[in-house]
């Protein structure tokens, strides 16, 4: 099944009112975080606030994840629990590093027995998890690991790595598009990570832009005000999809049944592009099936 996933947005656990804000957002998405959000002294409680939302539900038809901390910290072990048994789509799990970081998820969450549905989504956010994304991506033919997807997080490799973060991520441009081939090669999403400067409309519009162009499936952000932004960069033109609607239709020709080109609108049509449209048009379906939230 094709789910949008334009917007992630990240809401902090510890603060009870920011949770039950998220409820009417228009984002696709929402990661309830205990991780870089949430003070040492308040990851009890929002862990505890967190369970009980998503015990509650009311967030419609938004994705539901828990971001738990990181595999070096004291804290992922009871994340981790809560979170297998609260049954969000997804738990995030931090500088995912190692196939054996996905080894150690999935055999917490399976011996909580956690429903199978709750997948694994795992940042992208140190230099070896960049250098061995194509083996954290072949891991998840073990459906041990339930890995769903990545999320590339930038500032943690900037800070790693003294990489810096400019306008247009020129520096970090390859790394990018290494962490989306080796997604793509094993049929996995993924997600951009947040824009910092909330405040910078036009820095945040072009980072969207620049995103869906490299490959994206949508991405994560800090703060409510970008969702709207978001959604319209990440959501197919009319044009296109109507352009899309086209190459089917053509296709589905009787004339055009043993064809593998054909000629539309004045240019020549693979079938590959028929498989590029169908899958614009499941998006485009998908996004008009969650409607205004």
């Amino acid at each position: 099944m094709t789910r949008p996933r334009r917007s992630l947005l990240f809401m902090p656990g510890s603060n009870a009112r920011a949770l039950e804000k998220a409820r009417n957002l228009p984002a696709d998405g929402l990661i309830l975080d205990i991780e870089d959000s949430v003070a040492p002294d308040a990851k009890a409680k929002a862990r505890e606030q967190i369970a009980l939302a998503v015990a509650a539900k009311g967030f419609g038809k938004r994705e539901v994840w828990i971001r738990t901390n990181s595999l070096d910290s004291p804290w992922w072990p009871d994340d981790v629990d809560m979170a297998g048994k609260a049954k969000p789509d997804g738990v995030l799990v931090p500088k995912v590093s190692s196939v054996a970081d996905l080894d150690k998820i999935g055999d917490r969450l399976q011996a909580i027995g956690a429903d199978p549905s709750i997948k694994v989504w795992a940042m992208i956010e140190t230099a070896r998890g960049v250098l061995d994304a194509d083996k954290l991506a072949a891991a998840s033919r073990d459906p041990k690991t339930r890995l769903a997807g990545f999320v590339f997080g930038p500032n943690d490799i900037s800070r790693e790595t003294r990489i810096k973060m400019l306008p247009g991520r020129a520096a970090m441009i390859s790394m990018i598009t290494y962490c989306i081939l080796a997604s793509r090669a094993h049929g996995l999403e993924i997600l951009d990570g947040p824009y910092s400067d909330f405040s910078n409309v036009d820095g945040f519009a072009l980072e969207c832009a620049q995103a869906r162009d490299l490959g994206f499936d949508g991405k994560t952000l800090i703060h409510p005000g970008q969702i709207v932004a978001c959604n319209a960069i990440f959501t197919p033109p009319a044009e296109e999809v109507a352009h899309a609607r086209r190459i089917i239709a053509a296709f589905e020709l009787p004339e055009n049944a043993s064809r593998g080109a054909i000629q539309l609108d004045g240019q020549m049509v693979e079938r590959l592009h028929a498989e590029m449209a169908r899958r614009t048009i499941a998006i485009a379906d998908a996004i008009a099936a969650v409607g205004q939230q």
